[in-house]
């Protein structure tokens, strides 16, 4: 097949999900294009070595990648992440209609930055069929901003229109089909296809020394978050949780974020000592922290967008063999009971944190060493590449009107 792929970040972008089918696909001998923009992600500025312009074309094996110049305002104000989002909208209705008008099927990697790119360019290529691969159902971020509301209608809207129009769409999580069929829908159309982490970089590692010494402190279990420090996590409820069992265990955050001040001020206030922060990472160090660790804390908020995602920590620590818990609603903590990978609480209630923490440090080695080996078999049964690029072909294929081989019920049904 001719497969075109929209995406609103790539490689070298963290973008691994996009980035990782259009190489397995190519792999598989297909001919793909990627429509994507210049690198800016996460800093909000293009990458060095990287000058925005209007041609700007690589080729590899089956493998072409366009980028085309956007504002460069993902991570500021509401106004300026907007104006990145229609400014990416324009450039790809500019040379879509060249560059992807003859591809048998169109995946397109929905996120809130792609959602009027999207729109536009399906509209410029009039019959050509789309697999949506929706990730976030909610364009809600900063919502408290003056004109968030404005532009989440508008946005909310415009998704309604190509779940309409999609010829299938994947969804992230289980309880995202529920959301997206309610947005409009055809509920025939939608399938759970969950992401898939970086495997080359997350696999079960042996710590080193300098992994230890940067994580373990004494004898006392350790529970690590790894990621972002903001809104969304709700790390207070895991600091006040930690404060409670100072002599019990020690909570380590390796990383940074917008509220991370907040983070710190709770836990000096708390007098939690077994409470520590380690600066980001590079995520090629990740695995041997995790396993330095004796468990991955994965935390959200009890928000109702998030009870329809699963954050992509949970992929690479299961990918890992690292034992979970999870303090979080929905789907996360579903899965990781399904798959007898950990311990799971209700979020924003350190109370019960408190009593998982307790639990977890009573567990014996060999046991939490087992929780990590079933969390690795069902990533590599229900989320693996793999498993996730089978399910994604076979959608392009039934979305072109093709015959492909059946993806096996074992991967294809979650629930």
């Amino acid at each position: 097949m001719k497969i075109g792929i929209l995406s609103y970040h790539f490689p070298p972008e963290p973008a691994f999900i996009p980035g990782s089918l259009a190489e397995e696909l190519a792999a598989r001998g297909h001919e793909v294009r990627v429509l994507t923009g210049f690198p800016d992600y996460p800093g909000g500025h293009v990458y060095p070595g990287w000058r925005q312009r209007w041609h700007h074309e690589t080729h590899s094996q089956r493998l072409s990648v366009r980028r085309v110049p956007r504002y460069p305002g993902g991570g500021a104000s509401t106004g300026a992440r907007m104006a990145s989002y229609l400014s990416f909208a324009g450039s790809a209705g500019l040379v879509a209609r060249r560059f992807l008008s003859d591809v048998d099927a169109l995946y397109v990697f929905q996120l809130p930055a792609t959602t009027f790119a999207a729109a536009g360019v399906l509209r410029l290529l009039g019959r050509v069929p789309a697999v949506l691969h929706v990730q976030d159902v909610w364009a809600r971020d900063g919502a408290d901003e003056a004109g968030e509301g404005r532009w989440a209608t508008r946005m909310g809207s415009t998704m309604a229109r190509l779940y309409r129009s999609a010829a299938r769409i994947a969804v992230a999580a289980p309880s995202m089909r529920d959301l997206v069929v309610a947005a409009g829908a055809d509920p025939g159309r939608v399938h759970l296809v969950l992401n898939w982490t970086d495997e080359r970089i997350f696999y079960p590692a042996t710590p080193g020394a300098a992994a230890r010494q940067l994580i373990r402190r004494d004898g006392r279990c350790v529970v690590m978050h790894a990621g972002t420090i903001g809104a969304r996590q709700g790390l207070e409820t895991a600091v006040r949780a930690a404060a409670a069992l100072d002599r019990t265990m020690d909570l380590v955050l390796v990383g940074s974020g917008a509220a991370e001040r907040r983070v710190r001020g709770l836990a000096a206030e708390l007098g939690a000592e077994n409470v520590r922060f380690v600066p980001r990472r590079s995520p090629v160090d990740m695995p041997e922290l995790y396993a330095a660790a004796d468990y991955q804390l994965v935390m959200s908020r009890d928000l109702p967008e998030l009870r329809g995602t699963v954050p992509g920590k949970l992929q690479a620590a299961l990918s890992c063999a690292a034992p979970v818990i999870a303090s979080a609603g929905g789907d996360t903590a579903e899965l990781v009971e399904r798959a007898r990978a950990g311990l799971s609480c209700p979020p924003e209630d350190w109370a019960a944190l408190a009593d998982r923490f307790w639990l977890a440090a009573t567990i014996p080695p060999p046991t939490r060493t087992e929780m990590g080996r079933r969390g690795r078999a069902a990533y590599l049964r229900e989320m693996s590449l793999p498993a996730g690029v089978d399910q994604i072909e076979q959608l392009l294929h039934e979305a072109a009107g093709r015959v492909a081989q059946p993806v096996t019920e074992q991967r294809r049904n979650l629930a």
